[in-house]
This record gives C-alpha cells, sequence and structure tokens, in this order.
C-alpha cells in the first residue's frame, strides 16, 4: 500500500513549564504515516525510556498502515525534558504531563485539514497507555477506541472510570505483575474494556510471533471501532 510520511511539529499548550528555563508549552516533533484513502488515525503514545522511534511502535504501526489506518508517531517530551528525564526518570511517569500533551494532539488532529475528518484511536504502551486512557477520558468526543500494549493502566487512576472509548488491554501471558495491574484496572473500566492475554508473551513483546500477534490483535480493534 502506498503511504505518505511526513515529519512534523505539533505545538501543544502545556501549564507550568517542566524543566527550569524552558518555556512553558511544546512544539513536539512526530511521524505521521497516511495511506491512500485512509479510515481513521492512531496516535501513538510509547512508553518509559523510549520514543517515536521504536522499532516495536514502527511496526505496528506499518500494519496499521497496511489496514487503512494513518499514525501518528510523537516524542510527547522535548529534547531538553528528554535530557532531564535520562537523568532522573520522573518525567516518563508525570502521567499529566503525558496526557495533556496527547490531548493537544487529538485537538490538533481533529482540526487539521486532511485528518481532521478521520475518527480517532490511541495506542499506548507502558505509562504511555495510562497518557492514552487519561486522554480518552478527557476527549471522548474525540477519542473512538484506545489499545493498551504491556500497559500500566492502573496510573490512569479515577480517570479509568470516566473513559467512554472501547479500549483493549494486551499483555504478555509471563508479564505477571503488569498483567495483574491490567486485571485489576479492567473492572474500573466499566463495561468499555477487553483484556486479551498474548500467551508465552513477555513485558516487551520479544518473543517470536508475539509482537505480530499484537499489531493484528489491534488493527481488528482499531478497524471495527474507527469505521
Amino acid at each position: 500500500m502506498d503511504v505518505r510520511t511526513t515529519e512534523t511539529a505539533i505545538p501543544v499548550a502545556d501549564g507550568p513549564a517542566r524543566v527550569a528555563g524552558a518555556p512553558s508549552g511544546a512544539a513536539l516533533t512526530a511521524d505521521l504515516f497516511v495511506p491512500a484513502e485512509p479510515v481513521g488515525v492512531v496516535l501513538f503514545a510509547h512508553g518509559s525510556g523510549s520514543s517515536r522511534r521504536s522499532p516495536r511502535n514502527v511496526a505496528v504501526a506499518h500494519t496499521l498502515n497496511d489496514r487503512a489506518l494513518a499514525t501518528v508517531l510523537v516524542d510527547l517530551l522535548t529534547p531538553e525534558e528528554e535530557r532531564v528525564d535520562a537523568r532522573t526518570a520522573e518525567l516518563r511517569f508525570d502521567i499529566d504531563l503525558l496526557a495533556g500533551r496527547l490531548v493537544g494532539i487529538v485537538d490538533w488532529l481533529a482540526a487539521e485539514p486532511g485528518l481532521g475528518r478521520l475518527p480517532i484511536g490511541l495506542f499506548g504502551a507502558s505509562t504511555g497507555a495510562a497518557g492514552a486512557l487519561v486522554a480518552a477520558a478527557d476527549r471522548p468526543d474525540l477519542v473512538r477506541a484506545v489499545v493498551s500494549r504491556g500497559g500500566r493502566p492502573d496510573l490512569a487512576g479515577a480517570a479509568l472510570s470516566r473513559v467512554r472509548a472501547p479500549s483493549l488491554l494486551l499483555v504478555g501471558g509471563r508479564d505477571e505483575q503488569v498483567l495483574a495491574l491490567n486485571e485489576s484496572a479492567l473492572s474500573t473500566l466499566d463495561g468499555v474494556g477487553e483484556l486479551r492475554v498474548v500467551p508465552g508473551a513477555t513485558h516487551l513483546f520479544e518473543e517470536p510471533g508475539t509482537l505480530e500477534e499484537v499489531a493484528d490483535h489491534a488493527g481488528t480493534w482499531f478497524t471495527t471501532h474507527l469505521r
């Protein structure tokens, strides 16, 4: 399938700056992959310590592109914030910050010519999944579906009960601690959540065939709920 690839800067508004001396607000670097005649767009929220170039998320994104879904892979931290986070590992767990950035990108997508007509889905990994669920709760009229890969939905806190978008939680069968957290969070998703366990997979889905299974589940979920 022919896919148009674009790197762009997405402006988002913030509250107080998270890094001393940095301006409030941010311009976030994103890679847009847009197939011909897309039926929806999926915004990716990467996990702790990762980036928009995560090979796992890129692989999933390409599978979604093959299903006529546009994808947006974005760095949720600015370069200055990433340097601070590399030392402190604190911003990657700032769910309010991540969710706020995702909400800003969702609003940008909704207003963007050519993409604004498309239903929006969110794909989150690790801590990015918590940010995605909070963003879905904050934009119920725009976010139509969520997929979490090895995510930490528990970190979404009280926002979980406000999520109205169908939400698929994908967890590796050997990722026991995260599986327990997802099982607990599922009961708070108020009937919109579904948990699927990928047999034999650990947290990063590095075992042969497991990431492909994640991509297949995600593709089916998004094409079902975004059409």
